[in-house]
């Protein structure tokens, strides 16, 4: 795999995880008071995720092989990182309620994800 690719995804990994850390912070100290426990849970919901798949992008970077399916994983994790955290986000800071039926297609990315990080490592043996 090329360096510059290698780099890409290695920063990618790097910024999912540290915002990740960032938005956990903030939700617990910054947005205390600010936010009702609805959307103190919906912020919590959408640390969660995007922690879980900054995981995920580091073990795609680690195992996951070479190839297509490698990199589809990496697209459809930060995907999912991008429309189904930062929809919720974006619900929690009181975004428009139409803002809700994005989360799902963030859901499908992750999903996606998983199933190419299979193939990718199944390819890799």
């Amino acid at each position: 795999m090329r360096q510059s690719v290698r780099t890409y995804h290695a920063v990618l990994v790097g910024l999912a995880g540290a915002s990740a850390v960032l938005l956990g912070a903030l939700g617990a100290h910054g947005l205390q008071g600010v936010l009702d426990a609805r959307h103190r849970q919906v912020w919590e919901t959408a640390v969660q995720y995007q922690f879980w798949h900054a995981l995920a992008l580091a073990l795609v970077a680690l195992v996951g092989g070479e190839g297509r399916a490698r990199t589809f994983a990496i697209g459809c994790f930060a995907a999912g990182i991008v429309l189904f955290s930062g929809s919720l986000y974006a619900l929690a800071l009181g975004a428009p309620r139409w803002v809700g039926f994005i989360t799902p297609f963030g859901g499908v990315a992750f999903v996606i994800g998983w199933i190419a990080l299979g193939l990718a490592m199944r390819r890799h043996d």
